[in-house]
């Protein structure tokens, strides 16, 4: 019997990436789990993965910034499978325009709302099935730009996913005491899909030296299948070798800046 038989794990941003790895590992525990993002035919996809390897898996397509689709997926949930035991907040989003110089406001709100708003949606839908029960984990990817923000990720990225470091903080302080397990990971440059959205996407081999998937799978695996008595309440995993971004920096500072305000060539 696997450590997470007869649980309900939701995971947003499933169809790649970290959300993917983490769906597989948790089904293989014996969680039923639930894969949360915008294409429907890559969850299909990895359910279909997922099915074929023995787990229960469930492709839920929504937009997870919307109040509406969030309570119907919670409320989809909680009548066909159960009560939500575990939430993984995975869904991440950053910006084209990573200088705050000239980043527009539309571009701003787009990344709080996926990295913040839709954590706080989620939790905040969440939140009475566990405290009523006395139990539960919501686990959070935010990333290391929050305590160490640049131009790689950018202003609002940075300034998104302190946020919701801090928010998971909250929940940690104010409902541990009823049963809930609030869990920020923090990765470092890890190889997703994300860092095409950079100024400069890394190469393939300076992506292999970064943190893959499968390393913060497993760091959110650890955390999920610890004893309902223990919390980690935060987890840094980030690459053993620092690599040089001082040129990325550089090309980030531009990105987007009107053609009268970048330096001469």
């Amino acid at each position: 019997m696997g450590l997470l038989e007869g649980k309900v794990a939701v995971i947003t941003g499933a169809g790649t990436g970290m959300g993917r790895s983490t769906a597989a590992l948790l089904a293989k525990e014996g969680a039923a789990v639930v894969l949360v993002g915008r294409r429907g035919d890559v969850l299909e996809e990895v359910s279909a993965e997922i099915t074929a390897n023995g787990g229960r898996a469930y492709a839920k397509p929504a937009d997870i910034s919307s109040k509406e689709d969030v309570e119907g997926l919670v409320e989809w949930v909680r009548s066909t499978l159960g009560p939500v035991d575990i939430l993984v907040n995975n869904a991440g989003s950053s910006s084209k325009v990573l200088n705050v110089r000239w980043i527009s406001q539309e571009e701003w709100n787009n990344v709080l709302d996926v990295n913040l708003n839709a954590v706080y949606l989620l939790t905040q839908t969440v939140l009475p099935d566990m405290l009523g029960r006395k139990t539960g984990t919501i686990i959070t990817v935010s990333s290391l730009a929050a305590v160490n923000p640049n131009l790689l990720g950018g202003a609002a990225y940075g300034a998104a996913k302190a946020a919701v470091r801090n928010f998971m903080t909250y929940l940690h302080n104010t409902f541990r005491n009823d049963g809930l397990r609030a869990v920020t990971i923090l990765p470092g440059e890890t190889a997703t899909p994300i860092l095409d959205n950079r100024a400069r996407p890394p190469r393939q081999e300076e992506r292999e030296n970064m943190v893959q998937p499968e390393d913060v799978a497993r760091a959110i695996h650890l955390v999920a299948t610890l004893p309902q008595r223990t919390v980690v309440q935060e987890l840094v995993i980030a690459p053993t070798v620092q690599r040089d971004t001082s040129g990325d920096l550089e090309i980030s500072r531009w990105a987007g800046a009107p053609a009268e305000d970048r330096p001469e060539q």
